[in-house]
């Protein structure tokens, strides 16, 4: 490798309290609940340069002025940034310049990828922008490579004018298992105890086995931007090399998470990663789609798959069309029957709000869930983020009624909003979802008889319980008034993973 010409700090910021940000948190949003996801995107040019450091403050509690210090000591920072998060993270490097003129910034993530021209007009401080995966632009770039020759970036030339260089192939397979494994850089970089989802087991170690997903839903922005539809993957052996080092790294990680777009994609590779699973006993989940069928499931249940983040999005056939979800309502029914057979736990995830949403298809979904009867549950408003295919229909549609995504605290707003159902309908809609399900008799008893049998689970539970409750009342004051303000859609301690649009 080339002589490393710059001193680079890879950066997941403190945008706001309790920040999820966007390297590998598909949602970024304030957690009211804190739960953070590990920055693994970061975690490839970290790995591949060498006197580089992974700052990820907000789950580290490294605050805004410790963060610029830090950088201060560095020549090069890269700030994956987010919709969300961008005007804050620009006041950041604002200053960073103010203390150290000559640092260079490069502002990465699905944002500045889909507003490569707007992103740079918005602050002269930013240096560049990566369009799409930004692995070895970020390495060329602190070896000294010129603007110019580096593929796949938007820039300034000493005229102002901003120029574009020619896209950057994807990474095909081979070339992913070439990279780093990241969870060599969290050895060195991270603390594994920081990263807590409540339906996860804590502590857990996430990693990617593959880049991509080929499913066409409109609302997921990830294969819409970042990771792409090409479906990419890691070979087995090469996944089985960082799991094993891992497991040996780890020895009090509780389970690992395979944070894949989508990691069912193919029956024979699933299959394949399981018998290789099998022999090393640890507890794994993962993100799926309803497509694996018994046998699959039954082979991941002895390979130690435990809980199946999966997108069931809606009860609705139509709405699941108009979505372009490629799976229906009696596919989620086989595929939660089949889970419960094998013995394996599922987290569903549902969405309020998407094109075709009513009154009367809200309470289909609420019924389709309770019938589906998951472990744990996220409800969340439809949302849609720039780059993807229901940002643009809704913007055509004149849907988006609230261009923030977010107040300034960084707590997610509705902004989505119907002809024939507000957004006051659909708030209560997601307030009467999580009471109908989860005050349930057999949900209650079976979150208790859990606490009773587990002393962390206790400890978790009775924290979660109380802020639930404590958002409850929240979010029925907030429905109450209505929308004379802004409201904050809470996320409830039991469902909180708020990558909100979820992504299976």
């Amino acid at each position: 490798m080339p002589e490393v010409m710059m001193k680079s700090l890879l950066v997941n910021p403190p945008s706001f309290e309790n920040f999820d940000g966007g390297a590998s948190s598909r949602w970024p949003v304030t957690r009211e609940i804190e739960s953070y996801w590990y920055p693994v995107w970061l975690t490839y040019p970290a790995g591949m340069l060498p006197g580089s450091r992974l700052l990820d403050a907000s789950p580290h509690k490294i605050s805004w002025a410790q963060t610029i210090d830090i950088a201060c000591q560095y020549d090069f920072v890269v700030l994956f940034t987010s919709t969300v998060g961008f005007q804050s993270d620009l006041r950041l490097i604002r200053e960073m310049k103010e203390r150290k003129r000559e640092l260079r910034v490069a502002f990465v993530g699905p944002h500045v990828q889909t507003r490569p021209i707007e992103s740079l007009q918005a602050s002269p401080d930013i240096d560049f922008v990566v369009r799409g995966e930004f692995d070895h632009a970020m390495v060329e770039f602190a070896q000294g490579k010129p603007l110019r020759e580096i593929l796949g970036i938007s820039y300034r030339d000493p005229h102002g004018r901003i120029l574009h260089t020619p896209a950057r192939p994807q990474l095909h397979g081979e070339e992913l298992d070439l990279l780093p494994f990241a969870t060599e850089v969290y050895k060195r970089d991270l603390e594994i105890e920081r990263y807590t989802v409540p339906f996860l087991l804590h502590p857990f170690v996430s990693l990617y086995t593959s880049r991509g997903c080929p499913a066409l839903c409109t609302f997921c922005q990830w294969p819409q931007t970042l990771s792409g539809h090409a479906w990419r993957v890691r070979s087995v052996e090469n996944v089985m090399r960082e799991i094993r080092q891992a497991i040996e790294w780890f020895p009090q990680a509780k389970e690992f998470f395979f944070d894949d777009d989508t990691f069912n994609i193919r029956k024979d590779r699933v299959l394949a990663l399981c018998a290789e699973f099998e022999p090393l006993k640890f507890r794994w989940s993962a993100n799926m789609r309803v497509h694996s069928d018994s046998e699959t499931l039954k082979a991941m249940a002895r390979a130690g798959a435990r809980l199946l983040i999966v997108g069931f999005e809606s009860g609705d056939p139509q709405i699941l069309r108009n979505i372009k979800k490629g799976a229906t309502v009696e596919m989620g029914r086989e595929f939660a029957k089949n889970c419960k057979k094998a013995g394996i736990r599922i987290h569903g995830d549902f969405i309020i709000g998407l094109p075709g949403e009513t009154e009367e298809t809200i309470e289909r979904t609420i019924d389709f869930a309770k019938e589906l009867d998951c472990e744990t549950i996220q409800v969340s408003l439809a949302h849609a983020y720039p780059g993807t295919e229901l940002y643009d229909y809704l913007a055509a549609t004149h849907a988006l009624v609230s261009d923030p995504l977010a107040d300034p605290k960084g707590h997610q707003l509705p902004h989505i909003e119907y002809p024939h159902l507000s957004r006051e309908q659909m708030m209560a809609g997601v307030n009467r979802f999580y009471d109908s399900y989860y005050f349930r008799p057999r949900v209650v008893w079976r979150i208790l008889r859990e606490a009773l049998w587990d002393q962390h689970e206790r400890k978790r539970l009775h924290h979660e319980a109380v802020s639930f409750l404590m958002l409850r009342a929240e979010r029925w004051r907030l429905a109450r008034r209505g929308l004379e303000k802004e409201p904050v859609v809470a996320v409830p301690a039991l469902e909180s993973r708020s990558d909100a649009v979820s992504q299976s």
